[in-house]
């Protein structure tokens, strides 16, 4: 891992979120798919849910004023400044069994979830 990759000239901070083996090339594969080799998988924290807070992973090919980014073996995660705190030490996994599939956050700063998994506070 590295603390930053940007393919602009700006420069930002490396965020504390770690990304799997198996996430990291799941992203590749599904980049491949899409045929884009400029696009970033986004993280973001935003109000909602019926916890008080969701997550939101996504493909951006921005790069806002703030956004922290790290490079994993050459999958770029980036979080903007505003969800960095909620997500510092997080660690986003690819599961693909038949009782999970899918992409998964273990957040140590989440203090409960609801039944679905997707809303924390």
């Amino acid at each position: 891992m590295t603390d930053t990759a940007l393919s602009t000239d700006q420069a930002t901070e490396a965020h504390g979120v770690a990304l799997t083996d198996a996430a990291a090339v799941k992203v590749k594969n599904l980049l491949e798919q899409e045929g884009r080799d400029d696009l970033r998988l986004r993280v973001a924290v935003q109000p909602g849910g019926c916890s008080g807070l969701i997550y939101q992973l996504y493909f951006d090919e921005r790069f806002l004023d703030g956004d922290q980014t790290v490079d994993f073996d050459g999958v770029e995660v980036i979080i903007d400044d505003m969800s960095v705190p909620y997500l510092d030490g997080a660690t986003i996994d690819f599961k693909d069994t038949i009782s999970e599939q899918g992409f998964t956050i273990d957040n140590p700063n989440a203090s409960g979830s609801c039944a679905c998994g997707d809303s924390f506070h």
